[in-house]
């Protein structure tokens, strides 16, 4: 019997790992570790299993990594995500555009348009399975590639039923930033959004006002002699040798929920010398965990999204581009709510689904 499962990230933005059941072969798709300090990856999750595909890098889709190597399973990601497992790992590369047999089933992956190296998969099984891992087609940095038909699906749903488009965004996040005055820290994973920031920052108010924090100057670099990004990617350029960040008036830095790196230490640094609120500001752009909403919750804390996930007008138009019959809306709080939607695939949850 052919099956799929969601072990954990459906019902919450929590950890990516999913159970895929190949007769008597059990593989998982994604074994992630929070966002949320409490949402630990569960080290049963791997028990009968076999192999381990990891979508991205993120750590809610390859935080409990450790956890399969230790068991000595292999782990099938890109070059890019690969550099994030611990070096005992049993990688086996796969492309970020192309197919893979893997035991006797075709696997083609596709650039997702939110992460360094980051795609999604389709098996070929049944009519066709699709994970979506996390994914966004609105993205001038990120690539995307359009997968084929597929009549089972689980889709990145972190937005639920936000339609709001990524040009609104923009337009609410330019408004807050002209309104502010001083310097502005933006706290991002340095693989994920850091670079279509510090495009879209540099094109509107030039490239003297941004500067990047080490981390994330030593990952785009590595981006843009990838070769896999935008043609437009290389407008960053000036920026990856450029410092003191002191000098510029918005910082982009590593981590995204500001509880590390060069993020949470401006953060400290701002609140400890009174100018947070003041001449001294933290916009965060995605989720937020409770160390961000506590940074939010005086004064000089902002959120604003910048999208990375796909609108409900993005969900629906890839079920209509699969074809698909059944889905799955996954990390998203409430994923009862697709069965008023009036879509035309049918939804499920937790239960295991025949492919």
């Amino acid at each position: 019997m052919q099956s799929i499962r969601l072990l954990s990230g459906i019902g919450d933005k929590g950890p990516a790992c999913i159970q895929l059941t190949l007769d008597d072969r059990i593989w998982l798709l994604d074994c992630g570790f929070g966002p949320e300090a409490n949402a630990h990856f569960d080290p049963l999750w791997l028990e009968r299993a076999e192999a381990v595909f990891i979508t991205h890098d993120h750590v809610d889709h390859i935080g409990g990594a450790s956890y399969a190597v230790e068991a000595g399973l292999p782990i099938y990601a890109t070059a890019q995500t690969a550099k994030a497992l611990p070096p005992a790992a049993k990688v086996h590369l796969l492309p970020e555009q192309g197919q893979t047999v893997i035991d006797g089933v075709t696997l083609t992956t596709g650039r997702n348009g939110h992460a360094m190296g980051g795609v999604w998969f389709h098996f070929d099984l049944g009519e066709g399975f699709y994970y979506s891992g996390d994914w966004s087609e609105e993205s001038d940095w990120f690539s995307f590639d359009a997968p084929p038909p597929a009549a089972t699906a689980i889709l990145d749903c972190s937005y639920h039923l936000d339609d709001v488009p990524q040009s609104q965004r923009l337009e609410a996040m330019h408004a807050l930033l002209d309104r502010v005055q001083g310097q502005v820290l933006l706290p991002v994973p340095p693989s994920g959004r850091a670079g279509e920031m510090a495009l879209h920052l540099i094109r509107r108010y030039g490239p003297e006002s941004v500067m990047l924090d080490p981390e994330c100057q030593d990952t785009l670099r590595a981006a843009l002699s990838s070769g896999n990004v935008s043609a437009n990617a290389n407008e960053i350029a000036p920026l990856l040798d450029r410092g003191p960040m002191e000098q510029a008036r918005f910082l982009i830095c590593d981590t995204p929920n500001a509880d590390g790196g060069a993020a949470w230490g401006y953060v400290r640094a701002w609140h400890e010398s009174g100018r947070l609120g003041r001449d001294a500001h933290v916009v965060f752009t995605g989720h937020m965990t409770a160390h961000a909403r506590g940074i939010c919750s005086v004064p000089g804390g902002y959120f604003q999204r910048w999208n990375v996930h796909p609108p409900l007008r993005d969900q629906v138009k890839m079920l209509k581009r699969l074809g698909a019959k059944r889905f799955a809306p996954a990390f998203c709080t409430h994923p009862e709510d697709y069965l008023v939607e009036g879509l035309d695939a049918e939804v499920f949850f937790h239960d295991r689904v025949r492919l």
